[in-house]
């Protein structure tokens, strides 16, 4: 389908500045989980890039501001631009802040060719909202968004060419585009190239989604089924509208549930998400969110918080009143078999009162009283857990695949100490045990010494087995980060073990088995 992708470059920087007052003509970056992910020109200026770490970015640009991440201010912000391109044209997707589509025939139509369409909305959203934009026309979502970027106008017919030539990084999954480099394909070209069947058979259905974008297909006519009208989910307010932002969030998060549910109960789940709200006075508010993947509750959660948080807190399209309707429809629906049960079921009583108390603990005690673990990427056991909140969003902190050189094997530890225990390891003939800068070990470990306890004693272990070591070498390039030790598994009499670490000459106990 011809599409036409609106884009506001550095969008996180933008909200900022409109949101906050912090200036995007200065050098500015944003950052999650330590990285960069938008800075101002400014900033590029002076080296600062997406992917680089803090201090990495405030080394380069030392009058550097660094802000963390926000989605609610993104989305918040980019509500005033929507608008602007709803005034004039109709059916608007939200696919990201920062980023809306449209089908382009008919705007195409009404303003006398896609270049003018392109250039209209452009002036409207500097006339409206003052901010910068991009459109990029092509056949498909994907294919647009990547021809705004230069705001070019892609032929009819001419996206797989276009698409062809750029490289795999555009499909923005670092993961599958990493794996693809180190197999020889560089290019979207390269990508498409490949079987469908061996890309599903190989890397799974996420794979297949990029296979088809890369080929200048979109995704969304794979599997989609017509919405049956009982999947519309629909909560009225009469005797308590929506007037603030807190209490239109718990709204959110108990319809999108209900979404989620049903569609689970049907073997489905959606792409993109129309939500609707009547206010109190009769106006009718109306925007669709979409997502390059499928919507989870949490994610639905999140659009519709984002969305109400735009309407009511909004410079424009503020409600005069509260809301008393708001409805969730679902749209570019899947078929999707593969959705796995939580710790408590995905339906069901037991599931809906777990999430109670926990919420419940959280209202009382706030929200990092209720934490889960998110296994990802890292070295050593306490470099890949994260913890978050309960409800929020579950991302790790470094890519869980591959390559992480120096990575304990499994099996997993049962308990990973908070700090570091201090021993003593020596072999059969009483000596210290050491590891030269080649990986030489002086003696195959015998016995683990534990300190003093209480009686002023110390414990000595003897060691039945050994693997090791595994080296790490971390951050080499910074003097005062960098981190050099061999690890070690040990196995003790009992069935127990310990994931031994040296470092500087110093044994420590990092974790332990059982």
């Amino acid at each position: 389908m011809r599409t036409l992708l609106v884009w506001c470059p550095d969008w996180p920087v933008v909200a900022l500045d409109l949101v906050e007052g912090i200036p995007a003509t200065g050098p500015v970056a944003v950052v999650r989980a330590n990285r960069v992910i938008a800075c101002s020109e400014a900033a590029r200026a002076e080296g600062v890039k997406r992917g680089l770490r803090k201090r990495e970015a405030q080394g380069r640009c030392p009058r550097l501001t660094v802000v963390e991440h926000d989605p609610d201010r993104d989305a918040r912000a980019f509500e005033p631009v929507v608008a602007a391109v709803e005034e004039l044209v109709v059916g608007v997707e939200v696919v990201r802040p920062g980023s809306c589509a449209m089908a382009a025939k008919g705007p195409a139509r009404y303003f006398g060719g896609e270049e003018r369409t392109a250039e209209a909305i452009v002036e409207r959203i500097a006339e409206a909202c003052g901010v910068e934009s991009q459109v990029g026309i092509a056949d498909g979502v994907f294919a647009a968004g990547l021809a705004a970027r230069t705001g070019r106008i892609v032929p009819r017919g001419e996206t797989r060419e276009f698409l062809a030539g750029l490289p795999v990084e555009a499909l923005d999954r670092p993961q599958l585009t990493d794996l693809l480099r180190r197999l020889g394909a560089r290019t979207l070209g390269d990508f498409a190239a490949l079987p469908a069947a061996d890309v599903l058979s190989r890397f799974g259905f996420d794979a297949a989604l990029a296979h088809r974008l890369a080929a200048g297909r979109d995704h969304r006519p794979l599997a989609v089924r017509r919405v049956p009208p009982d999947l519309d989910v629909t909560d009225r307010y009469d005797d308590e509208p929506l007037d603030r932002v807190d209490v239109a969030a718990f709204a959110a998060r108990s319809l999108a549930e209900r979404l989620h549910e049903r569609l689970a109960g049907h073997g489905l789940a959606c792409t993109r998400v129309a939500i609707e709200a009547v206010t109190v006075d009769g106006q009718e508010l109306h925007r669709v969110w979409r997502h390059d993947g499928l919507l989870t509750a949490a994610a639905i959660a999140d659009r519709v918080r984002w969305q109400l948080d735009g309407w009511i807190s909004g410079r424009r399209e503020r409600p005069v009143s509260g809301i008393v309707r708001l409805r969730l429809v679902p749209e570019g629906v899947l078929t999707h078999v593969g959705l796995q049960p939580g710790l408590w079921g995905e339906t069901g009583e037991e599931r809906d009162r777990a999430h109670r108390a926990l919420h419940r603990v959280q209202g009382i005690l706030g929200p990092e009283a209720v934490l889960t673990a998110v296994l990802g990427g890292g070295r050593s056991p306490d470099d890949q857990v994260r913890w978050v909140p309960w409800g929020d969003e579950r991302t790790p902190a470094r890519p869980g695949q591959p390559p992480w050189p120096g990575r304990i094997p499994a099996p997993a530890p049962a308990q990973v100490l908070a700090a570091p225990a201090r021993v003593m390891v020596y072999d059969a003939a009483g000596a210290p045990v050491e590891v030269s800068g080649r990986l030489e070990v002086s003696g195959p470990p015998a016995r683990v010494v534990f300190g003093p306890e209480r009686r002023g004693r110390e414990r000595a272990v003897e060691v039945i087995g050994w693997v090791g070591p595994w080296p790490v070498d971390e951050r080499w390039w910074a003097a005062e980060e960098s981190r050099r030790r061999a690890r070690f598994q040990v196995a003790l009499p009992g069935g127990w073990g310990l994931l031994l670490s040296l470092a500087g000459g110093v044994w420590s106990v990092e974790a332990i088995y059982d």
